[in-house]
């Protein structure tokens, strides 16, 4: 075996009777075979039932190498691409992870680890220096260098790469090797953020000099076998890959199915082994059959009531305060997310992240205030209209809940369903009021920054606040953590206060999975544990 052989029980047996009865079992022994072992040895009955029940327990919790997975993910586009520059979908960061590595990764609670740099450091949060790992190779034999390194991070400055994360690449003054496993990185100004930023699907580390992107060479777990943009990918197990043991998998067959019935019935079929964004109302049929289980990710993902605050009623802050007090997010949880999703209140900051407040009191539902501050507002008898669309998740069922709401205090919403192709680029950030979705984001400051900063081009409700914008450029600033949870706890406060953001719930992702699919747990950069469960994942016997 490629992993650890520590058994819990060795102890008690000693080790050369523990690896023993470990490789009958990994050659097919049964309880009754074990117990046998065990009694050749003189062991007491009772004694020898136990021991064999904590062998079965570890070997079948023991991950083993071996076998092919078909995986569906709930999207696929001829656009597929392996450049992590140009990355844009679930998709496209599946097959990111499966090929190549960042410098860092992140964990369950989004704080980044060492990955291919084995420590990364800074005084300042200016000047980063990230040592990296020997022994490294690439897909190809080559080793990893710090000018592979430097090629990688550089790339997304230059607007001739079109890089997907060219504004978080835009702060990096210089990247260079500073010595022969180590380079240093130097930032226009302090982030402390600045190894999560390094640790996302974009930043993943190339060969220098790469301009063939089609191959896929890397120095992630698994090397690419087969790539059809649209279709389907194929990889298989990097046998020399730089984490001992893994990955476990022979093989893996990656494709994108749209329809959300048609993965849920290649699940169930066998046709699939895991697929991607299952709807709530799929769970039942999943977890009803004896072979098949839902896997769920809770995450930052919302989708969120907008108001603008340049224009329209939103103007008004009574307006808005009325319109928060009417979102009715206890039915809203249990009428559409099925009892998915934990309860959100009008701050963007989830309670999976290390900076979320949670001292914010909850917002309940109460149509008198609302009627209150809705009177205060004089908006009149005319209907306001709300624009939602099936592509902002669970938007359209979300208003007419809001609509009934509203009736309760007098005020006549006017639902605008829209189709979901054109959604985007048409209705959100333009209509005075509507919906949108927002998708989990690594770290606290690059959420913030992108929705809430005064002159963020997705600042949804055109929420501009001076003091806010400092506080976010110091907490981006600060190394000291108990420092900037503070200052994360009051942009909270501010943003549950003033924006126009109305947001009822955080969004769980559901992934659906054959149950001889072993080793997945959450990590809420979103479903398929963060899009990373290549790595992971391995058959049960």
């Amino acid at each position: 075996m490629a992993m650890s052989d520590k058994k819990p029980f060795e102890g008690l047996i000693g080790p050369a009777e523990s690896t023993r009865i470990m490789s009958a079992l990994h050659h097919g022994a049964t309880r009754r075979d074990v117990l046998k072992i065990l009694a050749a040895g003189g062991m007491q009955l009772g004694l020898a039932g136990s021991l064999a029940g904590a062998a079965m327990s570890a070997h079948a919790q023991t991950p083993r190498r071996g076998g092919r997975i078909r995986v569906g993910s709930d999207n696929a586009s001829p656009s597929d691409t392996l450049d992590p520059a140009k990355q844009s979908n679930k998709t496209d960061y599946c097959r990111g992870t499966m090929l190549y590595n960042g410098l860092t990764s992140l964990d369950a609670k989004l704080v980044p680890q060492p990955a291919l740099a084995e420590s990364f450091a800074s005084q300042d949060a200016v000047t980063w220096v990230f040592k990296l790992r020997k022994d490294v190779t690439f897909h190809d034999g080559k080793p990893l260098t710090p000018q592979d390194v430097v090629f990688s991070l550089m790339r997304h400055k230059d607007p001739a790469t079109a890089s997907k994360a060219k504004t978080l690449a835009d702060p990096i003054k210089s990247v260079s090797a500073t010595g022969p496993n180590e380079v240093t990185v130097v930032l226009d100004g302090p982030n402390a953020d600045f190894p999560v930023i390094v640790g996302t699907f974009h930043f993943h580390i190339l060969r220098n000099g790469t301009t063939d992107f089609n191959t896929g060479i890397g120095t992630g777990p698994y090397k690419l076998k087969e790539f059809k943009p649209g279709v389907r990918s194929m990889v298989v197990r990097n046998e020399n890959y730089w984490k001992p043991g893994k990955p476990y998998l022979d093989e893996i067959e990656f494709v994108g199915i749209a329809d959300e019935g048609a993965r849920v019935n290649a699940l169930l079929s066998g046709d699939l082994d895991m697929v991607a964004s299952i709807n709530p109302r799929s769970v039942g049929r999943v977890k009803g059959t004896p072979t098949t289980d839902v896997f769920v990710t809770q995450s930052g993902q919302y989708t969120d009531l907008i108001m603008r605050r340049d224009t329209g009623p939103g103007a008004n802050p009574d307006f808005v305060q009325g319109m928060k007090l009417l979102v009715d997010r206890e039915l809203m949880k249990k009428s559409i997310a099925l009892g998915y999703a934990v309860l959100g209140d009008d701050q963007p900051i989830d309670p999976t992240n290390r900076f979320y407040f949670a001292g914010l009191p909850q917002t309940r539902l109460d149509p008198e205030k609302a009627k209150f501050h809705l009177k205060k507002a004089n908006i009149g008898s005319a209907a306001i209209p709300v624009v939602a669309s099936p592509a902002a998740q669970y938007s359209v069922d979300m208003a007419l809940i809001l609509q009934q709401s509203a009736r309760q205090a007098g005020v006549n919403i006017d639902v605008k369903r829209m189709p979901a192709d054109g959604y985007w680029s048409n209705h959100w950030l333009n209509s005075p009021v509507g919906f949108g979705t927002v998708l989990p984001r690594a770290s606290a400051d690059t959420l913030l920054t992108q929705f809430f900063k005064s002159d963020a081009a997705w600042n949804e409700s055109r929420y501009k606040d001076p003091k806010f914008d400092s506080l976010l450029l110091a907490a981006r600033a600060e190394t000291d953590l108990a420092k900037r949870k503070q200052m994360y706890a009051d942009m909270q406060s501010m943003i549950r206060r003033d924006a126009g953001i109305g947001i009822p719930l955080f969004i769980a992702t559901i992934d659906g999975y054959n149950k001889r699919v072993k080793g997945l747990s959450p990590i809420p950069l979103g479903g398929l544990m963060g899009y990373s469960f290549a790595e992971h994942v391995w058959l049960a016997a």
